[in-house]
């Protein structure tokens, strides 16, 4: 009998901990990691292109979602800010037979702070300047997953209006390419 693979989410700000969580679940429980920073460094350098962000996001769960087909463990390693994001990758799961464990990571704004500074010093090749500003932006804008959806006891939500599945509404929201 095989396995029932896990798809393990990383969900939180820039320097939380998601990456040092997801090289540990790498380890743990022998799962393909998909770090979206890594493969936006390695294609575009200095740059962090808007354009580029959903197309690479989107190519990364094509290749953790047959990973999954295959059996194997995956663990996505990005924010997945919103929940509709983390709907959609909870039902891509459930439709290949896999189970998610969503993990959240966050912490104080000071605290946050001082590791993308820390970061930004000592390993400028792995992450961009981010602001203050930029920082309080994206705090408003998170959808903290709630007690449920952490637990995987709330049922996955309907697909937003105009998209009559999960699938249809991830290749509009991760297209294929860019554009």
């Amino acid at each position: 009998m095989t396995r029932q693979p896990t798809l393990f989410l990383t969900v939180g700000l820039p320097c939380t901990g998601k990456t040092t969580a997801a090289r540990r679940i790498e380890i743990e429980h022998g799962a393909l990691r998909l770090t979206k920073d890594e493969w936006v460094k390695a294609l575009y350098g200095h740059d962090n292109p808007d354009s580029a962000q959903r197309v690479i996001e989107g190519r990364l769960i094509e290749i953790g979602l047959r990973a999954l087909e295959l059996g194997n463990n995956v663990v996505i390693d990005y924010g997945l800010w919103s929940r509709d994001e983390r709907s959609a990758l909870r039902q891509a799961a459930a439709d290949l037979g896999a189970t998610v464990e969503l993990r959240y990571f966050e912490l104080p704004a000071a605290e946050q702070r001082k590791r993308l500074d820390q970061r930004q010093a000592e390993a400028p090749h792995t992450t961009w300047p981010m602001s203050d500003e930029e920082l309080a932006e994206w705090a408003a804008s998170i959808e903290i997953p709630t007690p449920g959806e952490l637990d995987g006891t709330e049922p996955i939500d309907n697909p937003p209006g105009g998209f009559a599945t999960w699938k249809e509404w991830r290749n509009h929201h991760w297209p294929p390419a860019g554009g």
